[in-house]
């Protein structure tokens, strides 16, 4: 709808100024809003709101029978456009058409990596970690929704200081150093020390090829936790020590660095002129004892994208990386990146019974990813995590994603799905008859019209700006729409062309709803 009213409003104000067309967040400013008349009016130098009233008339001289019910300009300089049901009827027949395609983009869209959850190999995901996973698999989803060829990636940093620190953590278990405070803790480092004490003993003089070792096991661990658990799939592992260092990338990338005037030598270190592109300071890239750093790995990994054909990357990071954005932004532009976006996920804090159970991964104390889902269910977690902007702390809360009332939002959202395929198998006999959709004109069949036609307009607008939490919120809305529909009225009406009609406002609503439960990752359910 957003696309078509784009198109409207162009063909009248010319192709150069810029505007927005919004879903309406209250029915009462209409179903859909433009600042066209506010952006032209700095154009014309006229008073907006006298530009939006010449603009709103102008549509309706010529758009306003078939397409629009009303247009109404009001102050500052905003149009409010409320469509006729006849658009939204035609609309419905798409849906019934498309069926599960309905809401994929057609244009062709160029390949995008999307980077997430890339955890260290050093022990269990943490809550954090699978607020990440779950956040890059539907952007993966709503990407390739959209248009976009996309690659999930998880970048292993399986060598460096972290995996000698893992070593070190593993030798100190069994008492072959002394405890330090930087040290991993926890059961999952005792177990797994005991469980290969041989293999302790065997590297107690090489810590990196212990932790290397252990790596692995901890990454096997991380790769079934996220596929089998959490249905999460990835499409490439990227390993730092195969696939960049051992690769030269990070060889290659400080060659591009020298050739482009961005890498200087001080101090005996290697530095890069990430000042140049908005960074508070620049980074070390080679220490001034001649060990390279994560961030040139980093950097490596970023040019070993690129020459793999991808101009476009989204890099999910967890908390506390903030700093860590402007140097890799950076990167990004030097290496030539057409597009690259760094989202950071804030931290989630547990409650159980209303009161917050305190973690640390460093000491060992925390809930695993794995432990969480395995509590709550992979669907209330899933849900759960998607409903909060990844910029906003949350609370998750343990008793509520567990319940299963109508109080829990996937919950009321799937019984809506159920309830769909319920009314669908129970008047099979009645769907025979072809829909004429002109007999859905009733408030309740109206409004349910109207949710299902936006997500083409909720896909394409998640596709840029990345607001994955608008979906669970549209799940529970068509859900609470179409609770109210199915209250107010009877499917199998006295009329049959009025019944045929109802039943396939709901096979629509069951298309698109399920559309919404793909992209988020929630199961589909035939029963509760």
């Amino acid at each position: 709808m957003i696309k078509e009213l784009f198109r409207i409003i162009k063909k009248e104000i010319g192709e150069e100024t810029e505007f927005d067309v919004q879903v309406s967040e209250n029915p009462q400013f209409g179903h859909y809003a433009t600042n066209a008349a506010l952006r032209l009016a700095g154009v014309l130098k006229r008073p907006p709101i006298e530009v939006a009233r010449d603009l709103a008339e102008r549509i309706k001289k010529k758009d306003a029978k078939e397409f629009f019910e009303k247009i109404e300009a009001v102050p500052p300089g905003f149009i409010n456009f409320w469509l006729s049901t006849d658009t939204f009827q035609k609309e419905l027949s798409e849906i019934l058409k498309k069926k599960e395609r309905y809401g994929r983009l057609s244009a062709a869209r160029e390949k995008a990596q999307v980077e997430f959850v890339s955890s260290n190999p050093t022990g269990p995901l943490t809550l954090a970690n699978g607020r990440g996973g779950f956040f890059g698999d539907a952007l993966a989803a709503v990407l390739e929704a959209a248009g976009f060829k996309v690659e999930r990636e998880y970048y292993v940093n399986d060598t460096g200081k972290q995996i000698l620190t893992l070593g070190k953590s593993l030798l100190a278990a069994r008492g072959f150093l002394p405890d330090e405070e930087s040290f991993y803790k926890g059961d999952y480092v005792k177990s797994w020390a005991e469980e290969h004490a041989d293999l302790v003993k065997k590297f107690h003089g090489a810590p990196m090829k212990l932790g290397g070792r252990a790596a692995k096991d901890f990454l096997a661990s991380i790769k079934a936790a996220l596929s089998k658990k959490a249905r999460i799939r990835f499409d490439r592992w990227t390993s730092e020590e195969k696939d960049i260092r051992a690769k030269g990338y990070d060889k290659k990338v400080m060659s591009l660095f020298r050739k482009r005037g961005f890498a200087y030598d001080k101090d005996g270190a290697v530095w890069l002129k990430t000042t140049d592109f908005g960074d508070d300071k620049d980074r070390v890239l080679v220490t001034s004892d001649k060990f390279s750093t994560y961030f040139l790995s980093d950097a490596g990994h970023y040019l070993e994208t690129k020459k793999r054909g991808f101009g476009f990357k989204i890099n999910i990071l967890g908390p506390d990386h903030h700093g860590y954005v402007s140097r890799i932004q950076a990167v990004a532009r030097i290496v030539g990146l057409k597009h690259s976006e760094v989202i950071i996920t804030q931290a989630v804090r547990l409650l159980r019974n209303g009161i917050e159970v305190k973690m640390s991964k460093r000491k060992g104390d925390f809930v695993t990813f794995e432990s969480l889902v395995g509590e709550v269910g992979l669907d209330p977690a899933r849900f759960f995590f998607l409903m909060y902007a990844p910029e906003t702390h949350m609370d998750f809360d343990l008793e509520l994603a567990k319940e299963r009332s109508m109080k829990n939002p996937v919950y009321y959202a799937q019984y809506a799905y159920v309830r769909m395929g319920s009314i669908l198998a129970k008047f099979k006999g009645a769907r025979g008859k072809k829909a004429d959709l002109t007999f859905l004109k009733s408030e309740a069949e109206a409004n349910l019209m109207r949710e299902l036609v936006k997500l083409p307009d909720i896909v394409a607008a998640t596709a840029k700006d990345y607001r994955l939490n608008r979906l669970p919120r549209y799940a529970v809305q068509i859900a609470r729409t179409f609770h109210n529909f199915y209250e107010r009225e009877r499917v199998l009406d006295k009329d049959p062309n009025l019944s045929a009609a109802r039943i396939a406002l709901v096979k629509a609503a069951r298309y698109i709803l399920g559309s919404v439960f793909d992209l988020l990752g929630i199961t589909k359910l035939d029963k509760m």
